[in-house]
């Protein structure tokens, strides 16, 4: 039997106090464990913290463009991101979460934990109001925002490779699938990349066929630029 957890040191984390604490409770259930469960809450804290993300990314680089404002804001909302926060939160320690979900480790999967990041948002919103949810958010997202990476080196490696050669007027690449191996469902796409003008040629393999020419990308650009370098060298 699994332990009642302690709400109020999550709340010393959050530095909030619930005036409504079904709302934190609601938050933490999974809808393996309720009907009533945190998703509709997910949903709206989802679209506070775009929001409050877009808006401190706006005011912090008043000189971006609106493509590298996107790339930012995405590497701080993904899954990845929230789940940085919910480490910070220790969130395992207080999901409530359905037999099935707890016996196969529900409370340590990073999309359930980063879910109900999202939900603790929501609850936060319709609890205290916007700004004591703004001021949360920024507060546990304060580290991720300091140490974002430039927004150059959020680029995709296809916008990357393709940027870099239309830099030097050359032609975009050639993204050719090759193979399909694999049944239905578990396929293996094996995708060639090729630059005609450079006599360049890569492959990339992966479950579908987007991460493949991903793949198949990173691996030519690191040849781009050493050609690169070469004849700017004579």
């Amino acid at each position: 039997m699994s332990k009642t957890p302690d709400y109020s040191k999550l709340e010393q984390l959050l530095n909030y106090q619930f005036r409504n604490n079904g709302l934190l409770k609601e938050a933490l259930t999974h809808r393996s464990a309720n009907s009533k469960n945190n998703e509709r809450l997910e949903f709206l804290g989802d679209s506070i913290l775009n929001f409050v993300i877009a808006a401190n990314l706006f005011e912090r680089y008043p000189d971006s463009a609106e493509g590298d404002l996107s790339r930012l804001r995405a590497s701080l909302v993904n899954k990845e991101g929230l789940h940085d926060v919910s480490k910070l939160l220790k969130l395992g320690e207080y999901l409530i979460l359905g037999s099935g979900e707890l016996k196969s480790g529900g409370y340590r999967r990073n999309s359930i934990l980063a879910d109900t990041v999202e939900a603790i948002f929501g609850a936060v919103y319709l609890d205290g109001g916007f700004d004591k949810c703004r001021e949360l958010i920024l507060k546990l997202y304060d580290d991720l925002i300091e140490n974002i990476p430039d927004a150059d080196d959020l680029k995709d490696p296809k916008t990357r490779l393709q940027e870099l050669l239309q830099s030097r007027q050359f032609s975009i690449p050639n993204y050719t699938v090759i193979e399909v191996t694999g049944q239905a469902h578990n396929q293996q796409f094996k995708v060639q990349c090729e630059i005609e003008e450079l006599d360049l040629m890569t492959e990339g393999v992966a479950s579908n066929r987007r991460k493949a020419e991903q793949k198949s990308a990173e691996a030519v650009i690191s040849q781009v630029m050493a050609k690169f370098n070469k004849k700017s060298k004579k």
